[in-house]
């Protein structure tokens, strides 16, 4: 798989980006391994950006793994400054599974108290609602009741 091209400024707004990152995966002396390859992408997959240090003192081979590492993970090259490496590759969307039954969950609600003189300010209260409870007129928490239906039409039906 070819690896992605950027534009210089693309390139330049990714290394900023980089600049405070620890590198996440290191290289030793035996090179590029089928599992230093899985790491990797493991690591391209989680965080996107990320830095390699390359325990090597040889320049071409640096560039050879950098190169290599682009190829086989379709990853950007972005930088290599001494023995640290730089690649990016967009996080992939994780699929998110829709449950049918899912009923709605809590959510945090803002009630608004005016004061009966109209010269103080109005007080502000969060209140978390569960699923199952609505508001009633006077700010109070109601537990939501299921609808009944009536005896007489379950009976004709």
């Amino acid at each position: 798989m070819p690896a992605i091209q950027l534009t210089p400024a693309q390139r330049k707004e990714k290394r900023a980006d980089a600049h405070h990152l620890d590198p996440v995966v290191l290289i030793g002396g035996d090179g590029l391994t089928p599992a230093v390859v899985k790491e990797t992408d493991a690591a391209l997959n989680a965080h996107g950006l990320i830095k390699v240090r390359v325990f090597s003192d040889e320049r071409e081979t640096r560039d050879g793994i950098l190169a290599a590492l682009a190829d086989q993970l379709n990853a950007a090259p972005i930088q290599h400054i001494g023995k640290l490496l730089v690649l990016w590759r967009p996080i992939p969307e994780k699929a998110k599974a829709e449950r049918d039954d899912r009923m709605p969950g809590p959510r945090v609600v803002k009630i608004l108290k005016f004061s009966k003189s109209g010269n103080h300010r109005p007080q502000v209260k969060k209140i978390k609602v569960l699923g199952n409870q609505r508001i009633a007129a006077g700010g109070s928490l109601k537990r939501a009741k299921k609808r009944s239906t009536s005896v007489k039409k379950t009976a004709v039906d």
